[in-house]
């Protein structure tokens, strides 16, 4: 069984040598903001606050997630600090936008702090576009923020857009396809227009069919488009290779010289999102350079087709809201597994797939921690079991093993999913009508709970009982 560290060091030097083990206080793992205790417990940092999770989820019970505004504000800073930082240092001539896509995670604990720290919105349904409009009522937000529209402009969607463009918010709809082309006749505002690039990257998912945008030659023949201010594209998700965004820009930025042609009023390219996380804690692209390659290669293809710069948008919402949330379990049980005699069933009180339906519906791997007993030095390899009846709702590492503490060293185990904080709520169910798990907030030092972990009752009325 592996160790993380040797029985004769000091205590200093065992404390970090199991924060190495455990992958913590990793800039490009993006758990910088996390440590471990004298006593073997989870700590999370902000600035000079720090929270004990143990203590936490001993105090809030689980299944439970903790958000951290701190880390969506750090990272909505930084990824625009370091755009502009290149722009200025390349001599690039265009502007930078981030808008955050809504649909990553639409909790106000994620889309207020991003909005605060210059982020603008992507929306992809009019349910969304209410929200925005709801927080410009309530004088949220400034009203010069952006809003860029994806998704299929419904009539309701459309009348909404309408509704925030003549009271003044800079809405820009994208068309997707020769419907909404029809539709945007009429509309006085600026437009986007979608173009699905003949291109195919590494990533989680297989674009083999896109029933989104215009091939290339079909937005060529299209000539003047009215208003038209955006060229989008999204390849894909959670790219895995650098590579993977900057090919795809090449190719926008040669479409993008010959629409501007006949298209004077286009002076922006989109990129959609697409950038990806360190889920399972391997070597991996930083945004740093990510960045400093899109923009050194926007420049370069602009200078070589003679067109003006672009203006650069990213619609990066999983780089920005994954790290800023963890999902904590208690383990229930352990059961031996009959064919991996080297390996044991650990029973969690909550289910992936309800609360993190990636880990079910795309074979999601995460970077699994204990939140105690993280000093123990025998450990044992598991499979990890959801309290559903479903024999589907599990997590085993992509077939692998994780690696937690024996329930026999631990008076109680609680082990923490990190880089939860992306698409996993919005997608959540209620399968075996179990409850979803409470979401506590941790901001300036102080826990606050921002849903209640559900009773039978409110469950039952979800379904009409």
């Amino acid at each position: 069984m592996e160790e993380p560290i040797s029985a004769d060091r000091p205590k200093r030097r065992k404390r970090n040598g199991f924060k190495k083990f455990w992958k913590l206080g990793v800039e490009e793992y993006n758990t910088q903001h996390f440590d471990i205790n004298s006593d073997g417990e989870l700590i999370v940092r902000e600035g000079n606050y720090q929270y004990n999770i143990f203590d936490i989820v001993k105090k809030y019970g689980t299944s439970t997630e903790i958000m951290f505004p701190t880390i969506i504000e750090n990272r909505v800073r930084d990824l625009i600090d370091t755009f502009n930082a290149y722009i200025k240092i390349l001599g690039y001539r265009g502007k930078f936008y981030y808008h955050y896509a809504m649909k990553v995670n639409q909790n106000k604990e994620f889309v207020l702090p991003a909005i605060a720290e210059g982020a603008n919105l992507d929306v992809a349904s009019a349910n969304e576009l209410f929200l925005v409009k709801r927080m410009i009522e309530q004088d949220k937000f400034n009203a010069k923020i952006r809003v860029i529209c994806n998704g299929p402009k419904t009539l309701k969607y459309m009348n909404l857009i309408d509704e925030l463009r003549t009271k003044g918010l800079l809405v820009i709809p994208i068309i997707e396809d020769y419907v909404e082309l029809e539709q945007m006749q009429k509309f006085k505002g600026e437009v986007g227009i979608r173009v699905n690039l003949n291109i195919k990257v590494n990533s989680h998912w297989d674009k083999k069919f896109n029933r989104f945008g215009f091939t290339e030659d079909e937005l060529l023949k299209l000539g003047k488009i009215r208003n038209l201010a955006v060229l989008h594209y999204h390849i894909s998700s959670q790219i895995e290779k650098m590579d993977g965004l900057v090919k795809p820009l090449k190719q926008a930025m040669e479409l993008y010289s010959e629409l501007v042609k006949k298209n004077p009023g286009l002076d922006t390219i989109d990129m959609g999102g697409g950038a990806g996380v360190p889920y399972e804690r391997k070597k991996f692209y930083t945004g740093k350079s990510l960045i400093q390659r899109l923009v050194r290669t926007a420049k370069a293809e602009a200078d070589k087709l003679g067109v003006k710069h672009p203006n650069l948008i990213v619609e990066w919402g999983r780089y920005v809201a994954a790290p800023a949330q963890m999902t904590i379990y208690k383990i229930l049980a352990e059961k031996t597994i009959d064919a991996k005699s080297d390996r044991k069933w650990y029973v969690i009180d909550g289910s992936f797939m309800n609360d993190l339906i990636d880990s079910w519906a795309i074979h999601q791997k995460w970077h699994v921690v204990p939140v105690n007993a993280m000093n123990t030095r025998k450990l044992q390899k598991v499979w990890i079991a959801g309290a559903s009846c479903d024999s589907d709702d599990k997590y085993t590492a992509g077939g692998s093993y994780i690696l937690l503490p024996r329930l026999e060293d631990a008076e109680e185990l609680y082990i923490a999913f990190l880089d939860t904080g992306a698409y996993q709520d919005s997608l959540a169910s209620h399968h075996c009508l179990l409850s979803s798990p409470a979401k506590l907030i941790a901001t300036n030092g102080e826990i606050k709970v921002a849903r209640r972990r559900e009773v039978p009752e409110e469950i039952g009325r979800l379904f009409g009982w």
